[in-house]
């Protein structure tokens, strides 16, 4: 079922580029967007697109969310094992990003830096870890912590959720909601990270995570997880910082130190914001 299901929904993304295709480039030759390269494009296009208009009531939520902590003087996390930490990572220490999101760091599940790598995916497998990570964490009540998890389906991201919200944050989930309906969790509660979120914002990515399929290559490849996951969550950060405007509060955004006076004023914010900041 899987496997079928992940077929349609390359299917049908593939139908939406091509339909766009032939709006956008009425009277034009695309042959040349017809490479793999092309094709991978679209296909993330096409996603971008469906994200956008399908969950943007989530992302407004999740953006309001944010800029509310913020003003009342709360603390932002976000958490994501393995390749879905990329999106997380991207909103911290980011020049035009909000300085005060922080990472939750579960030391060996967040990237590929661990040896044997695989070890990073057995860790996201492990109950209890999620407790000692936040009981170690200076997250508190009030604050707010985004779990980003493709699958949402292993003990990590759901007890991170479970837990988090027994301590009083609130949850954000950026998740495929296609792995609750066509798999099996794997934890002990038989829940998703769906399942114990505050508001989810559906990636709309296909079990299996990969947008291509060619003659000759034995498994789909060119993953989209990561560029729609990342779009999401700078989304979700671009809505929160015209909140903040709109509340009357000053958001608080880093600059490139790549320009001139940057270093300065990001050493402002972040003396402003000293005890919302916990990467420094």
């Amino acid at each position: 079922m899987g496997e079928q299901a992940e077929r349609d929904g390359q299917a049908g993304r593939a139908e939406q580029a091509e339909g766009a295709e032939q709006v956008e480039g009425a009277g034009q030759d695309r042959s040349a967007d017809r490479t793999p390269a092309g094709e991978f494009f679209d296909a993330a296009v096409a996603l971008l697109k469906e994200v956008r208009d399908g969950e943007a009531a989530g992302i407004e939520a999740a953006g309001k969310l944010l800029a509310e902590t913020i003003a009342d003087g709360g603390r932002i996390f976000a958490f994501g094992a393995g390749h879905s930490s990329l999106p997380a990572q991207d909103t911290v220490y980011r020049a035009g990003g909000l300085a005060v999101m922080n990472l939750l760091n579960v030391p060996g599940a967040v990237g590929v830096d661990v040896t044997p790598v695989t070890l990073g995916s057995a860790l996201e497998r492990v109950s209890g870890l999620a407790a000692a990570a936040l009981d170690s964490s200076p997250a508190r009540a009030g604050d707010v912590l985004i779990v980003i998890s493709l699958s949402g389906r292993n003990a990590l991201p759901v007890e991170l959720a479970l837990n988090a919200r027994a301590l009083g944050l609130k949850v954000i989930g950026v998740t495929s909601v296609a792995y609750a309906a066509q798999t099996r969790s794997r934890h002990t509660t038989g829940t998703f990270l769906k399942d114990h979120c505050d508001i989810v914002v559906d990636s709309r990515i296909a079990v299996g995570d990969a947008e291509l399929t060619a003659e000759g290559v034995g498994a789909p490849f060119a993953p989209a997880s990561t560029v729609v996951a990342s779009a999401v969550m700078q989304a979700i950060v671009a809505t929160a910082t015209h909140e903040l405007v709109r509340r009357g509060v000053e958001p608080p955004m880093l600059r490139s130190g790549n320009v001139d006076g940057g270093h300065d004023w990001n050493a402002h914010v972040m003396d402003e914001y000293a005890d919302r900041i916990f990467y420094r």
